[in-house]
């Protein structure tokens, strides 16, 4: 059995990895900016760990001891037009998205790489590869992540550790209810944001991304992409037959 440290474990995906490991027999290190949220998660050990703060991570990382298997979640997503969305909360993204992600990597892939083996999974998602509107920001956090991922992928495998990023489509887990929205029914761009909801049909359950993610840890012949959901892998398939020459339109928009 594995020693897994998982980012963002409170709620959600996460919380759901957390849980399906747990189940499984592995050794949990759950962990969440917020010690408290973590009181009713299934794990061998529960720490506070907030991914946007080095000292934090140091912190973590050292009071985990041995990491097998890391899972970067951590991470949140917003909705708002590129014309006026506060650059703030595009930094916020990306910090948290993006070099969270990176910072929790480069704490663990020391041991990783001496030790000669160890796995890193990013939670990334379809808008890893696709722009959706009114979402860019996060799409761009997530295309930045993949990309970080797959340099990463190719200069860790000669010291035995792997990388995989899981690319879901819409994700029954709230996150999308908890985004923060900035543009109101008097916005231009207001129209677009009521037809999002085409773009989360099918979703998958928190369960379901879980057994895909804890079924990989334990197997040595999973890719380094992995789509979750029948609509993450149609999205992808259509998102690679389009022309490159022109914008990629998942779903049509009509307004």
């Amino acid at each position: 059995m594995a020693r897994v440290l998982i980012t963002g474990a409170s709620r959600g995906i996460g919380r759901g990895i957390a849980v399906e490991l747990s189940k499984r027999g592995h050794e949990v290190v759950a962990t969440a900016r917020d010690l408290s949220s973590l009181d009713d998660i299934p794990a061998a050990q529960r720490l506070q760990l907030d991914v946007t703060n080095q000292p934090s991570v140091d912190a973590a990382v050292a009071a985990a001891g041995q990491v097998d298997v890391l899972i970067n979640n951590a991470g949140a997503t917003v909705r708002a037009p590129l014309e006026t969305v506060p650059l703030d909360e595009v930094t916020r993204l990306f910090e948290l998205n993006t070099f969270g992600a990176l910072r929790v990597a480069q704490a663990v892939l020391p041991q990783m790489r001496e030790r000669g083996s160890g796995r890193i999974a990013f939670i990334s998602s379809v808008q890893g590869r696709i722009a959706i509107p009114l979402i860019a920001p996060y799409s761009a956090s997530k295309w930045a992540l993949e990309g970080i991922a797959e340099g990463l992928a190719i200069e860790v495998r000669h010291f035995g550790v792997e990388v995989q990023v899981f690319e879901p489509g819409a994700v029954s887990s709230g996150g999308a209810e908890r985004a923060k929205v900035f543009l109101d029914e008097n916005d231009p761009y207001f129209p677009m944001l009521e037809q999002l909801a085409g773009f989360r049909t099918e979703p998958v359950t928190v369960d379901e991304f879980a057994t895909v993610v804890a079924d990989a840890i334990t197997n040595t012949e999973v890719p380094f992409r992995v789509p979750v959901g029948k609509a993450a892998i149609a999205q992808l398939r259509a998102r690679k037959a389009a022309p490159e020459t022109e914008p990629f339109v998942a779903a049509p928009l009509n307004w």
